[in-house]
């Protein structure tokens, strides 16, 4: 079975996620943004080793402690889309630019694509290309548990910006409405920012992306 644990870091409190296979104790940090002693004591709570290190996208406070993490023997790095590359050249001085610790540029070990599948332990996850935040965002689905890591596509009552350099607003509800809630009402997600909520939900009503704002359009 899949476990986790929320970690929300740095000063924009963007929830860092510890998860792990619990049959065989294969870990994974999704969008290791920062505070890595804070990362690092949650794992020996949990009495796990380094694993590897996923990233949703390519913004400084989702991957800021990817390249350190990497140093300290974690990895592979996996995502986020390649589209998102020139975000993670611009990591150091978009730490500089937001008053974060110094924070290196990387190239993962595998840019992921629409469709390829996260294997840790006995667990899966589905990669869903979810662009319009930035052109290379990526969801992380796990079918079983009716779960889903969502980065800043979509938040409880909110959507994520579009209007940094790549962004795309129409692109961005595309994604929301066509690939997230196609997985269903009941499907949990874990955002970049804030508390969890269900795609039912927000579908009932986030004022960005409720149905009943499409139905209306129509009519």
């Amino acid at each position: 079975m899949l476990q986790y644990r929320i970690i929300p870091v740095t000063p924009l409190q963007q929830n860092c996620t510890l998860v792990w296979c619990d049959q065989t104790g294969e870990a994974a940090l999704i969008d290791a943004g920062g505070d890595i002693d804070r990362i690092l004591a949650l794992v020996r709570q949990q009495q796990l080793q380094p694993g590897k290190l996923w990233v949703t996208h390519g913004h400084v406070d989702h991957v800021g402690a990817v390249a350190a993490l990497r140093s300290m023997g974690w990895g592979p790095v996996e995502g986020p889309h390649q589209a998102d590359a020139y975000w993670l050249d611009l990591v150091p001085a978009a730490a500089a630019r937001f008053g974060l610790p110094q924070a290196e540029a990387f190239v993962p070990d595998r840019w992921l694509d629409h469709g390829d599948v996260l294997r840790l332990g006995y667990e899966q996850f589905q990669v869903l290309h979810c662009p319009g935040h930035t052109p290379g965002h990526v969801v992380l689905y796990h079918h079983e548990q009716q779960l889903a890591w969502v980065g800043d596509v979509l938040f409880a009552g909110s959507i994520g910006r579009s209007d940094f350099p790549g962004g795309d607003g129409p692109e961005l509800i595309r994604s929301i409405r066509t690939r997230l809630f196609a997985l269903g009402n009941q499907v949990q997600f874990v955002p970049g920012h804030g508390p969890m909520s269900t795609f039912g939900a927000e579908r009932q009503t986030n004022p960005y992306v409720a149905d009943r704002l499409f139905t209306e359009r129509l009519s």
